[in-house]
């Protein structure tokens, strides 16, 4: 999901400043630490530019991302892709179809926004936003995906589910051969199953909505429960990336 140095993640900064970091542009993801993000606030002035990064921050990436977070203040994160298989979705007429259980959690949850070209022009934040709504997964036509949420664990489940979503559906229609959806009941079902917290044996009772009637509408979302086994993974791999 790296597309070289082009795709975006944003976290915002606790305080009133609204102050976001954001990557630079020009570095590859598997460059960037925690003391090479920039930090700049929602007027696009550079705050913070580390000592040493000589990189500025993307004017269409700050185009898209501080229009959500100024309009979100439930959003702490927002991750913006430029996947293969994301593109050839935001492609289709019909979108995101409900072929698989990870494309059925976004069934009724996730917004479309038109290609209105490089995401320059300032003046399509507030369509942009009007589109999203208050849902955190969106397909920007012709473009990518995007996912935002109230924390960097929970924004990452959404956009890994996202493009999984769309990489089973490319794979899918490739095959050239009639297509099986679930009832629609079956399809909503799953979609309210998956729109909450992760459900485990400890907690069912409060978050299996088949137990108890819109439990997961007050779930604080998936990705919690992974997001410390990724980080173990990556001090694993390389844990320069704190640094």
């Amino acid at each position: 999901m790296t597309d070289l140095v082009y795709n975006h993640i944003t976290a915002r900064i606790p305080g009133p400043e609204h102050h976001v970091l954001i990557n630079a542009y020009g570095m590859l993801y598997e460059e960037i630490t925690a003391s090479s993000l920039i930090k700049v606030d929602l007027d696009g002035n550079v705050v913070t530019r580390p000592e040493g990064i000589e990189y500025s921050v993307n004017a269409a990436g700050y185009v898209i991302h501080s229009a959500v977070h100024a309009a979100r203040a439930d959003v702490a994160c927002v991750i913006h892709t430029h996947t293969r298989a994301g593109i050839a979705v935001s492609a289709l007429r019909e979108g995101l179809l409900p072929l698989s259980q990870t494309a059925m959690r976004f069934h009724g949850h996730l917004a479309y926004h038109d290609y209105e070209g490089p995401a320059f022009n300032r003046g399509e934040r507030d369509r942009l936003v009007a589109d999203l709504g208050a849902r955190n997964a969106m397909v920007l036509r012709n473009h990518g995906l995007l996912a935002c949420g109230p924390s960097v664990p929970q924004a990452f489940n959404l956009i890994y589910w996202l493009e999984n979503a769309c990489r089973i559906q490319v794979d899918t229609l490739a095959c050239g051969r009639p297509l099986h959806l679930p009832p629609l009941a079956v399809i909503e079902g799953t979609a309210a199953a998956l729109s909450g917290t992760e459900i485990t044996l400890d907690n069912e009772r409060d978050t299996n909505p088949h137990l108890k009637h819109s439990a997961q509408q007050s779930g604080s979302g998936y990705g919690l429960l992974e997001w410390p086994a990724l980080l173990r993974m990556l001090d694993r791999i390389d844990p320069s990336y704190c640094d």
